[in-house]
């Protein structure tokens, strides 16, 4: 009873809508593995921790000064193999705190799928929420167990789900983990997104093994087999893997099929990917065309990492070429145009989502569909 009070004052509130991965350039295995950045390569908007810890604040206050705690009085409720109603499922993990709670979070979940296993769950998915939950919290380990957990197959049914337990794991630098969350994602038949793509072949760049390079090579050739769109980040990942496994004909194909290449990240790739196969005058004319100064002095210019400019210089050695790439370089440093910054943080980025869209402002109205007579818009 004391569940079904609490549920019901908070039901409306809890409804969901549905450093260098080059590193040791100037040894002849310079692509070898390093431990590189760890940031997360999902957007707010896919992850949506902060709308998600508002509408906890929110429900917590709702749930203050009610009898009793509802975290003891569910951890009750599964002892007493009581049945578990959707509304109380969903308040029980808009409360969670602590990785105690989680214990009592997974435990519902697990008798939640076990009594409603045959059942549609309707437009509300729980996966998400639960996913959520361990972002906030830290507990990649538990999500990673949970989602790979067979006696849970079809609770997990989404994309997103297994989008943001991978790039906790990612986070963290569980790329074996995140791996065999997406094995368990393709098992079980959950259709991969561009974000899965992403993800995907990051974890495959950071593990930089034979068996990963297998794996991204199988992901980009089903991808343009089938006809899917596979973003130019995802793309990037790739590129760079193919180049740390000294594969430039491959890495060239990759890079050519890049609808946009005119971001910072792409061009320290086409100038790797001409550096190491030989094409030193085709990279110098890059890094010359950098030092134009054709664009206003607002407008910010190319950057190449120095890692980029090194390789360039070691491919350049005992080459006629040296002395041209030691001039542009020089230039480049003056105008304060290479940086520390890494290929593999630039991979790495942490992306800034969508955009809001700019509301325009009415000027008709709405009831006589006459200009409105404002002195702003007069003016």
């Amino acid at each position: 009873m004391a569940l079904a009070r609490i549920g019901k004052c908070c039901r409306s509130i809890v409804r969901e809508s549905s450093k260098g991965a080059f590193c040791g350039v100037l040894q002849p295995s310079w692509i070898e593995g390093c431990l590189g950045a760890k940031r997360h390569l999902l957007s707010e908007d896919v992850i949506k921790l902060q709308n998600f810890q508002q509408r906890k604040l929110a429900v917590a206050h709702l749930v203050s000064g009610t009898e009793g705690n509802y975290i003891e009085l569910f951890s009750q409720k599964l002892q007493k193999k009581e049945l578990i109603l959707r509304d109380e499922l969903k308040l029980l993990l808009h409360l969670c705190q602590s990785a105690g709670d989680m214990v009592i979070a997974r435990d519902a979940i697990y008798r939640y799928h076990a009594e409603n296993r045959n059942l549609v769950y309707g437009d509300f998915k729980f996966g998400p929420l639960f996913m959520r939950l361990c972002y906030e919290l830290g507990l990649e380990d538990l999500a990673a167990a949970t989602l790979t957990d067979n006696s849970m197959r079809g609770f997990f049914n989404d994309a997103t789900s297994f989008n943001i337990a991978i790039d906790m794991l990612f986070t963290k630098g569980s790329y074996e983990n995140a791996l065999e969350v997406l094995r368990t994602m393709r098992n079980q038949g959950v259709p991969f997104n561009k974000d899965t793509l992403t993800l995907a072949f990051g974890t495959c760049y950071k593990l930089n093994t034979p068996e990963s390079y297998r794996i991204c090579t199988a992901l980009v050739e089903e991808g343009q087999t089938k006809g899917h769109f596979i973003p130019r980040h995802a793309y990037c990942f790739a590129v760079a893997l193919a180049l740390r496994q000294n594969d430039i004909e491959k890495a060239q194909s990759w890079y050519s099929q890049i609808m946009s290449t005119d971001s910072r990240l792409c061009q320290n790739l086409k100038v790797v990917i001409l550096a190491m196969s030989g094409a030193v005058t085709d990279a110098i004319s890059i890094l010359s065309a950098a030092t134009l100064p054709k664009s206003p002095a607002f407008v910010k210019k190319p950057e190449f990492s120095q890692e980029v400019v090194d390789i360039l210089r070691l491919r350049s050695q005992g080459r006629p070429h040296i002395t041209k790439v030691e001039q542009i370089v020089t230039q480049l440093e003056q105008a304060d145009q290479v940086t520390q910054q890494t290929l593999d943080d630039m991979l790495c980025h942490t992306p800034t989502g969508k955009r809001k869209p700019i509301i325009e402002e009415r000027r008709t109205s709405r009831r006589t569909l006459k200009p409105l007579q404002s002195t702003l818009l007069s003016e």
